[in-house]
């Protein structure tokens, strides 16, 4: 999700195909959000997220992740290159579930915590 979330930022599309092959329901609905905000705003992400998740609970198709999101390198640009502002990027707190359904791991829930919230 996190490869095909950065992958679209780069050229926000909310609309792309790519988003729903690992997110769905309210997941896939923030990201959908964030890329019109970022159309609206005019702006582009460039780098991307360093992870490292780990598993709170897996049980009967359903696993909770938590990470600390390292977003020091996945900022925003305006389109004639510039940062869009002087706020560098930071750590956050991310909480997601991921669903099997069909055979198929998607996440549905995502929640992204302030920046510097860990």
């Amino acid at each position: 999700m996190w490869s095909d979330l950065t992958a679209v930022s780069a050229a926000p599309d909310p609309q792309s195909p790519r988003l729903e092959e690992h997110a769905t329901a309210g997941a896939l609905e923030l990201m959908k959000y964030g890329l019109r905000k970022a159309v609206k705003e005019g702006v582009v992400t460039k780098g991307s997220p360093r992870l490292a998740p780990t598993v709170v609970s897996a049980r009967d198709g359903k696993v909770v992740i938590r990470d600390c999101v390292d977003g020091t390198d996945w900022l925003e640009y305006k389109r004639n290159g510039e940062l869009k502002n002087d706020v560098p990027g930071s750590h956050f707190k991310t909480d997601a579930t991921v669903r099997r359904a069909k055979s198929v791991w998607k996440v549905t829930d995502l929640y992204m915590h302030a920046s510097g919230s860990c």
